[in-house]
């Protein structure tokens, strides 16, 4: 949970999580769907399937708790090297490195390297160090230490070296160039997006489309939407997003206009709703449907955004509270 997501944040899902899932025999078991559901609202959701995955393959393999294993771990779906060594050596003590965003900060500001921790040659150097910081024993703690230090002392852009234990040792500081150091990639110019999302209504459910197993957002559900082309309308959008659905619909009317972010771009969704007349659902690009009311909506793992238009139904009063028919 802690890979590209701040730790304020994570700390009521990681409690919520271990809520349901103690063990990792309880998590093998659960359903994807599930899983996906408790972390809605964390993004990056391929985590959350790794995660689902790694423990129905340690599960079968007869492991009833992640091993102690570096090769067994860095074989399973989303453990790159700074997750493995950060479990294991937390867990088990293992004198194993990490290297991640906080980390690498102190490093460059104490060896005073000026370069990109991105670049492949910087990052090597940078786990070389991180190793030959650690101490015999408690590599754990001192790696737990390291992070801590970065997220809470050698901070981006107001470090607060006069508490930080490692200053007299520390080159950017005796350079004054802790504000230079380490050099940051270029921001990469934001795209705008304009998007349709229709609510389809029959018999007082709407349609949700889910996800594919690839690719953003996989396995999670929506209303459909997609992007306008270039200088079309939004209910143009719309009409070419229902032939697509292979529906018919009535009353297009406007519900909501929802903006969020995804990486870089910046996503404006003009949400219309419309009432279904007939057709059969077809569902290009996506493996599954479910015409789904009210108190269905809690159950479905959706977006940030797409909870945003599922709790505007919900507070309008526009879905009724009534037991769902699915694929029907």
């Amino acid at each position: 949970m802690l890979q590209q997501t701040q730790m304020a944040t994570v700390i009521p899902y990681f409690d919520r999580f271990l809520r349901r899932f103690p063990t990792l025999t309880e998590l093998a078991q659960a359903d994807e769907q599930e899983v996906l559901r408790l972390w809605e609202g964390l993004g990056y959701y391929r985590r959350a399937r790794a995660l689902s995955q790694s423990a129905r393959l340690l599960q079968e393999a007869g492991h009833e708790t992640v091993p102690d294993d570096p090769d067994l771990v860095g074989s399973l779906p989303g453990f790159g090297r700074y997750t493995v060594n950060a479990v294991l050596s937390q867990a088990y003590d293992r004198r194993l490195p990490i290297l991640e965003a906080n980390s690498e900060r102190v490093l460059c500001r104490l060896y005073g390297i000026q370069q990109n921790p991105r670049d492949s040659a910087v990052r090597a150097q940078l786990w070389k160090l991180a190793e030959s910081l650690l101490p015999k024993k408690s590599a754990g703690d001192f790696n737990q230490a390291l992070m801590e230090l970065g997220a809470l002392v050698c901070t981006p852009a107001q470090p607060n070296c006069s508490a930080c234990p490692l200053r007299v040792h520390c080159q950017a500081k005796a350079q004054s160039r802790q504000h230079e150091i380490p050099l940051r990639a270029k921001s990469t110019a934001t795209v705008a997006v304009d998007e349709v999302a229709i609510v389809v209504q029959k018999r007082g459910g709407v349609l949700l489309v889910q996800r594919s197993d690839e690719g953003r957002w996989a396995g999670m559900w929506e209303f459909p939407h997609h992007p306008l082309e270039e200088r079309e309308s939004h209910e143009a959008a719309a009409g070419r997003l229902l032939a697509a659905l292979g529906l018919e619909c009535d009353q297009l009317s406007p519900l909501a206009l929802i903006q969020h972010s995804v990486t870089r771009f910046r996503i404006s969704m003009t949400c219309l709703q419309a009432r279904y007349r007939r057709g059969v659902v077809q569902t290009p690009g996506y493996q599954n449907f479910a015409w789904v009311y009210a108190d269905e909506l809690p159950n479905y793992p959706l977006s940030a955004a797409q909870r945003r238009l599922a709790r505007c139904l919900t507070q309008s009063g526009r879905v009724p509270m009534r037991s769902p028919k699915t694929n029907g």
